[in-house]
This record gives structure tokens, sequence and C-alpha cells, in this order.
């Protein structure tokens, strides 16, 4: 009887405890256009939302946020880890896999802490605006706009 009180009790203040636990929180990035994915949303649109915020940041470009959105959409459908069937070119922007590494190192801050990988989609996003840019434009960055 006696060890059944104490399991109960047992129970009891691990529940309370359990229960009275501040909630977990996520370890978000630092940096710019760090939104994470809300419920139910789709990658497609999260990518928008960070196309969107890298053009606000990073901006201007040509044609704005819709331009840069229909473009990512042509080279990768929006989808941060597309790939071209050969492996030349990587993410949301098809950057050139060869180039990437010595783009993400002249296109973003480390403070930022972002991803080196060219298949986040963040990354890519602020990558590309950033450089069409200082560029002045999409063709003069490798993307024609045709059809944006």
């Amino acid at each position: 009887m006696r060890t059944r009180i104490l399991s109960g009790l047992l129970v009891l203040v691990l529940a309370a405890a359990v229960f009275a636990a501040p909630p977990v929180q996520a370890n978000h990035r630092t940096g710019p256009c760090n939104a994470d994915r809300v419920g139910g949303e789709t990658i497609q649109h999260i990518m928008k939302r960070r196309i969107r915020c890298a053009v606000d940041t990073f901006g201007p470009v040509p044609g704005g946020a819709d331009r840069a959105i229909c473009i990512a959409d042509r080279e990768s459908g929006l989808l941060p880890w597309a790939e071209s069937s050969t492996g030349m070119y990587l993410g949301l922007y098809q950057h050139s896999a060869a180039a990437w590494p010595d783009r993400y190192r002249k296109w973003t801050d480390p403070a930022w802490d972002l991803s080196n990988d060219a298949l986040s989609g963040r990354t890519n996003a602020i990558v590309t605006i950033r450089m069409v840019h200082a560029a002045g434009g999409w063709k003069a960055s490798g993307w024609p706009a045709e059809g944006c």
C-alpha cells in the first residue's frame, strides 16, 4: 500500500513538473529572412516569403519581388532542393555548383548564420538578390528575365 501511494505521488510530481515547464523553443537562426514555415504552408509559399524578404532587405531589383519569384519558379519550381539532371546547377535559382562557394563567400556575412549549402532556399535567395542588385539586373547576373 505504501509503495502504491509513493508511486502515485511520484507520478503527480512528474506530471506537475512536465506541465509547469516552459514551452520548448525552436533554435531559430539569426540573420535576415529567417521566417519559419507556418502550419499548412507549402514550401513554395515560404520560398515566396523569403524571396520577398530578400528583395525588401537587399534590393531593389528590376521587376521587384514578383519578377524574382517568377524567375525562381521558372528555374526550380520554387523548390530549394532542385538540382539539374547533371548536378551542375543547384537550388532555388539554379546556381552553378562550381561557382557557388565563391558566391556564398562574396554575398553573405558570417554573422547572418546562413547555411553554406546552395540547396538552402534562404541562402540561395539572399545570394541571388544581392548579386542581381549589385549587377543592376537579372541578365547581367546570368538570369534572363524573359517570360517574367
